[in-house]
């Protein structure tokens, strides 16, 4: 009862002090805030502080102001994609190989995530990125990342140049592990050192500025002459390494033993793991790609999700009639050449028509795997070629068939022809399939004559393969003087 009371008592003079503080107040005059500058002050900075917080929460690409939403969903997005080389293309190429090849595989990836760094920090960004020719960046605006820092730049406006720079070497670091596929098991480590070295800078720094820097050949978005849609890198990265993976093939000749010597996977469960890893990371790569987290990204994320499971399904559907069984095996190559052939496309397509892509890369892929390469009788160790050469072909010419503008308006209002007063809408038919042709054409080319050019020099100045000897007893007991499995 005494709470009861004091409770009572305490709402009762609030009421009163209420009531006194409002009379108060309406015999105030109604101007007198206005006559006291300093509370005048302090109510506009209030009102500029909260017109600042809602400027922030709807960001507006090419802004010039770095949204930190923005900025912190392309931080993972470098994550996720540098996670896709390793521990994910480590593992899923780990896995396919023979055990006394297992550290040599992972070698290929994890290495190279130190090398092309390096690489990129001392020119490889300036080239790529940096404002030069149609076909080339520059070798000097750029060097050793001079004046990349934490201000926006024309590549993206609402977060620091510094971070889509790292974003881009993401990119640039699992390109050539891709390629290790092809050369598995058959190449000296010095080799692939220096042919990587050689590669990026003959063969992926041009590509990547014809088809995504500044006034680049292919740039549909930056001034290009020939408007090819690559969101995420079907031409950059799987076109160009597929190809070079073709040649390297080739050019190094089949493993010891091939085809008469079995050669199963020493470890499917690593290729199944590496694969899921991949799914995961592909995410950052595709729908990171729009450069902002916003309604494209989702997009693009769906749009990869979906048809890499369409792929997976289709792939598996495919070897059971073939062969009366589905593979755990193919079913993860599957979903990955779905990954593949939905990237050039991820920001440009409907659901609906990523599924299509997906169901139609599981198929083909499988063809290219089991049929194409049995048939001409090159020593694809992994099946680069036939997952991401003939994927990212696949997927880089459906672009041009299913592109929407309803997905991403820019592409009808963005690129004009030169001297041209209206832009040219650049969504699926057959003028824009002819574009895609034309790219995907130029990237076979620069990708296999390249690659050709720099194994006849690698093998002039080290040689590209070890002798007999060390290939027969292991590239990991040979080359690197110890082994995975030590029981």
């Amino acid at each position: 009862m005494r709470e009861r009371s004091i409770r009572r008592t305490v709402v009762l003079f609030a009421v009163a002090v209420l009531g006194l503080g409002g009379a108060l107040l309406a015999q105030e005059p109604v101007s007198k805030p206005a006559q006291d500058p300093s509370a005048l002050e302090k109510l506009e900075k209030r009102v500029a502080d909260l017109e600042g917080i809602a400027a922030n929460a709807a960001p507006a690409a090419g802004s010039g102001r770095i949204i930190t939403g923005n900025n912190a969903w392309m931080m993972v997005s470098c994550a996720l994609v540098l996670m896709m080389t390793g521990p994910g293309l480590a593992l899923f190429y780990g896995g396919l190989v023979r055990r006394k090849n297992v550290l040599s595989t992972f070698m290929h990836s994890m290495f190279l995530m130190g090398l092309v760094s390096l690489v990129w920090f001392v020119f490889g960004y300036s080239l790529a990125f940096g404002k030069g020719s149609p076909y080339m960046g520059s070798f000097t605006e750029f060097l050793f990342l001079k004046g990349v820092g934490a201000e926006p730049s024309g590549y993206a406006g609402t977060i620091p140049h510094q971070t889509f720079m790292l974003f881009q070497l993401m990119f640039a670091i699992i390109t050539p592990a891709l390629i290790s596929g092809a050369f598995a098991e058959r190449i000296k480590f010095s080799a692939m050192i220096l042919f990587t070295v050689l590669w990026v800078t003959v063969v992926y720094f041009p590509m990547a500025h014809m088809v995504w820097g500044d006034g680049g050949l292919f740039n549909w978005a930056l001034g290009g002459k020939i408007p090819a849609l690559d969101f995420a890198g079907g031409t950059v990265v799987h076109i160009s390494s597929g190809v070079s993976a073709l040649v390297c093939a080739i050019v190094l000749g089949k493993r010891i033993g091939y085809p008469g010597q079995p050669m199963p996977p020493h470890n499917v469960v690593f290729s199944m793991v590496g694969a899921a890893l991949l799914w995961v990371g592909w995410f950052g790569f595709n729908a990171g790609s729009a450069l902002v987290a916003d309604g494209l990204s989702t997009s693009a994320f769906a749009a990869t999700h979906f048809a890499s499971a369409a792929a997976m399904v289709s792939w598996a559907a495919v070897e059971w009639m073939a062969k009366g069984k589905p593979s755990a095996l193919g079913a993860v190559s599957g979903l990955v050449a779905g990954l593949v052939a939905v990237t050039p496309a991820s920001g440009f397509v409907s659901i609906p028509h990523a599924v299509i892509i997906g169901l139609a890369a599981g198929a083909v892929c499988y063809l290219a795997v089991s049929k194409l390469k049995a048939k001409f009788g090159y020593d694809d160790s992994l099946d680069a070629f036939g997952v991401h050469g003939v994927g990212g072909t696949l997927g880089a010419l459906l672009t041009g068939v299913f592109a929407s503008k309803e997905v991403n308006s820019l592409i009808a209002t963005t690129w004009k022809p030169e001297g041209a007063a209206e832009a040219v809408d650049l969504s699926g038919g057959g003028a824009q399939l002819w574009n895609q042709i034309i790219s995907v054409a130029v990237t076979w080319a620069l990708a296999a004559v390249g690659t050709f050019v720099i194994l006849k020099i690698v093998n002039a100045v080290v040689g590209l393969r070890p002798s007999e000897q060390d290939e027969t007893q292991g590239l990991d007991l040979a080359l690197h003087g110890e082994q995975a499995y030590n029981q």
